[in-house]
C-alpha cells in the first residue's frame, strides 16, 4: 500500500521516485554491476538525468535531450543487457512508484516505462 496516495506532481516527485529507486537497483547482485561496474554511473548526476528524462515525458518541460536508445545501444555493445535484465529493472521501477504514489501520472509513467523497455529490447 502506498506511503503517500497523491500523485507525481513535481521534479522533486520524480526525485524521490528515481532515488527509492536506484536504491533497489543498486543493492541487487544481479543487475548492480551494470551500472557501477560496467556504465560507471555518478549516481548523482546520474539521478538528475533521469529525472530531467521524466519531467520531459510525463510533462512534456524539461530539457532533457538526449539519445536514450543510442546510450543503451553503447552500453548493451560493453554488456549484453539481457531479458532478466529488463525484468529486474521494471520491477523495482514499478514497485518504486506503487510504494511512493498513486494516480494516472505515475500509472501512465509505468506504462511508458514498460514501453521503452520494451522497443529497447527489440532494437538491441
Amino acid at each position: 500500500m502506498p506511503k503517500n496516495y497523491r500523485d507525481i506532481q513535481t521534479r522533486d516527485d520524480l526525485h524521490l521516485c528515481m532515488s527509492e529507486f536506484y536504491i533497489k537497483l543498486l543493492a541487487d547482485n544481479k543487475i548492480s554491476p551494470v551500472f557501477e561496474e560496467i556504465a560507471k554511473i555518478d549516481l548523482g548526476p546520474h539521478l538528475l538525468e533521469l529525472v530531467d528524462f521524466w519531467q520531459q515525458i510525463l510533462f512534456d518541460a524539461g530539457s532533457y535531450r538526449k539519445n536514450v536508445l543510442q546510450i543503451h545501444t553503447d552500453l548493451n555493445q560493453k554488456i549484453k543487457l539481457t531479458e532478466e535484465h529488463f525484468v529486474i529493472w521494471l520491477r523495482y521501477f514499478n514497485t518504486t512508484i506503487d510504494e511512493n504514489f498513486a494516480g494516472p501520472i505515475a500509472e501512465n509513467m509505468k506504462t511508458r516505462a514498460l514501453s521503452i523497455a520494451t522497443v529497447m529490447k527489440i532494437k538491441l
